[in-house]
């Protein structure tokens, strides 16, 4: 009887230090002078910049795309989710008037597919170069026990700085006050659940998917 490996229980290891090597060039571009290091390590570390703070604050987020990634499975386009997941994490951070410094990403999957999840990377790099914030590591996950071979997730993790006076938390909204509403670029990433109900597996192949897919404006 041949021995039990990881291989045979359908996890890749080889597969996964390569397709980290191959991401390493496109995370590099996405960087900040703050980040020591590069990615592929147990954690990431960065340096932040904290002269002229009084009271630095810490602000945090995590958040996902959701089922927007299932019109990305009917189009076999994953070139934009990655810009939506930075999204999702960066804006709800830049709304305290935090500054985004580093972004985290988490990937799960039953099958590594390489030039998929490479799609998927150039996105998550865009959208951090978009909103200035490193990319300084991630996990990819191969779990096929958890997941079926054509299924997978994605999550994401954004830390910002704020000096505490400079915090925007509604204290200072006053009656008269004028509110400046910013035009969205479609659904960005939430109510997908509704609208793949909404619309027939067959438009959503087409120019309806393709318009749901346009990615979460930073």
């Amino acid at each position: 009887m041949s021995p039990l490996t990881y291989k045979k229980a359908g996890v890749s290891i080889d597969g996964a230090d390569e397709f980290i090597k191959k991401i390493k060039h496109m995370a590099r571009s996405a960087a900040r002078p703050e980040v020591l290091g590069g990615i592929g390590g147990f954690s990431g570390l960065f340096l932040p910049k904290l002269k002229g703070m009084k009271n630095p604050v810490l602000v945090s987020s995590t958040d996902g795309v959701g089922t927007k990634l299932m019109i990305a499975d009917l189009l076999k386009k994953y070139d934009t989710v990655g810009i939506d997941l930075v999204a999702m994490s960066v804006d709800d951070v830049v709304v305290t008037g935090a500054e985004p410094l580093f972004f985290l990403d988490y990937i799960a999957c039953g099958k590594l597919e390489k030039n998929m999840l490479r799609e998927v990377m150039r996105g998550i790099v865009r959208g951090c170069r978009g909103s200035h914030c490193a990319l300084i590591g991630g996990e990819t996950a191969e779990l096929p026990g958890l997941y079926g071979k054509n299924q997978w997730d994605l999550a994401g993790f954004c830390v910002g700085l704020v000096d505490k006076k400079e915090i925007i938390d509604g204290r200072f909204c006053r009656k008269g006050d004028k509110v400046i509403g910013l035009a969205s670029s479609g659904l960005h990433s939430n109510g997908f659940s509704l609208a793949r109900k909404v619309f027939s597996e067959k438009e959503l192949k087409g120019k309806i998917g393709r318009e749901l897919l346009r990615p979460t404006r930073i």
